[in-house]
């Protein structure tokens, strides 16, 4: 009887060990994890990855009033990030034309958001009104006291969804 209670409690216990050591870990440190670490964009919008898995810029554009907004969203795409920023610019390429968009702070009262201290940012112009596709290069860009250089993206594509390498570097 003793025998048998220690075998079933040593095959419990084996039983738990195999099952903890197949539960899902999130290791930044490995490649192969990336690959399924998939994030959603909080608005349905497309994600741009800023830095090494620093931060997010979610794109969401609204064609009939030519209005596109940009987030300013954590490593993983799930909590604002609110910035002092004054604006900041992105230079649309559409065929062989570059457009500036000048991305403008918005208040928001619901979130208790204001003008030097929100995540979202507007930006208009008429041509996006007819254009759903284009190429954008932010040249420069300060969230919380780091500088990012050089952002390229596709939009709608963006470059979160595959981890795209070099879509933002930290100069």
């Amino acid at each position: 009887m003793k025998s048998t209670r220690l075998l079933l409690a040593l095959v419990s216990v084996a039983f738990f060990a195999a099952a903890c050591s197949k539960s899902d870990s999130h290791d930044h440190d490995k490649k192969s994890a990336h690959a399924g670490h998939a994030r959603k964009a909080p608005h349905g919008g497309t994600l741009v990855e800023i830095g090494d898995h620093q931060f997010n810029l979610e794109f969401v554009l609204d064609a009939a009033t030519g209005k596109i907004s940009a987030y300013i969203l954590d490593a993983h795409a799930e909590n604002f990030v609110r910035s002092a920023l004054p604006s900041f610019q992105a230079v649309a390429t559409v065929g062989t034309e570059k457009r500036t968009l000048t991305f403008m702070p918005v208040a928001y009262a619901a979130t208790g958001e204001t003008v030097g201290d929100t995540s979202q940012f507007d930006a208009t112009a008429d041509w996006l009104k007819t254009t759903p596709t284009f190429t954008g290069e932010i040249d420069s860009i300060n969230i919380r006291g780091a500088v990012f250089k050089d952002i390229v993206f596709a939009f709608p594509a963006g470059t979160a969804a595959g981890h795209a390498e070099h879509a933002g570097h930290k100069h």
